[in-house]
């Protein structure tokens, strides 16, 4: 962390284990933790404590996830990162206007958590790599006047849909993008094309990352729900 106060990220989360590592890995990464387990207290505890993000269990005793996003987002504009057991409901969170900036699955690696709080509070202007965004973000340049990108300084011959995608992605690290979605920053006309065509263009833009940087993966699959960039 390179602000004098770390930043601060409230746990909602009933599973203590779960809840322990969580904040053990986020303070190791520079931040603040706190932690409740009833769904029941997250309003007054976000109220009380005002988090800079609140990791957000979807099922939890007291009051579900999804009635606490909607009234927060009555108040505050807190990034939320969505938490669920269950894979299938990250499509239905991702259909859902409940105001949640993030989703991830269980089980999943603690570091994954840490890199996509981080990410999410970079966009937010509450956070900052030691080593600058550039370094953060892959040593990924991309230049919208000219429409050209580089990566590990080579240039990158890519298509106009491919550097639209590649743009969508980047610009929002960490974040997850549906089909749907990632064909409206395409497709600026809106035209019907199909969840494979999609799935084309990921993978040719994928392949052309590769050849330049072959050591490192920076579009991730989530499986049944869609793509994000991890630098």
């Amino acid at each position: 962390m390179n602000d004098a106060a770390p930043a601060r990220i409230l746990i909602v989360e009933d599973e203590p284990t779960l809840a322990a590592i969580l904040a053990d890995y986020l303070r190791n990464a520079g931040f603040a933790t706190e932690h409740i387990a009833d769904g029941g207290q997250a309003i007054d505890a976000i109220k009380g404590w005002n988090p800079d993000l609140v990791l957000l269990d979807l099922m939890l005793p007291g009051r579900d996830g999804i009635e606490i996003c909607r009234e927060l987002r009555g108040f505050s504009d807190v990034p939320v990162m969505m938490v669920t057991a269950r894979v299938e409901e990250i499509d239905r969170l991702l259909g859902l206007q409940v105001g949640a900036d993030d989703y991830i699955c269980k089980p999943y690696s603690p570091r994954e958590v840490v890199a996509r709080v981080q990410a999410i509070l970079r966009r937010a202007g509450k956070w900052k790599e030691k080593n600058g965004d550039a370094a953060a973000r892959a040593g990924l340049v991309i230049d919208m006047e000219r429409h050209e990108a580089m990566l590990d300084g080579k240039r990158l011959d890519l298509t106009p849909v491919e550097f639209r995608l590649l743009n969508a992605l980047y610009s929002h690290p960490g974040r997850i993008f549906s089909r749907d979605q990632l064909m409206n920053h395409v497709y600026s006309d809106y035209r019907v094309v199909t969840d494979r065509t999609v799935d084309t263009h990921v993978k040719n833009l994928r392949r052309k990352l590769d050849q330049a940087s072959p050591e490192r993966e920076l579009i991730h699959s989530i499986y049944g729900i869609g793509y994000r960039f991890e630098g």
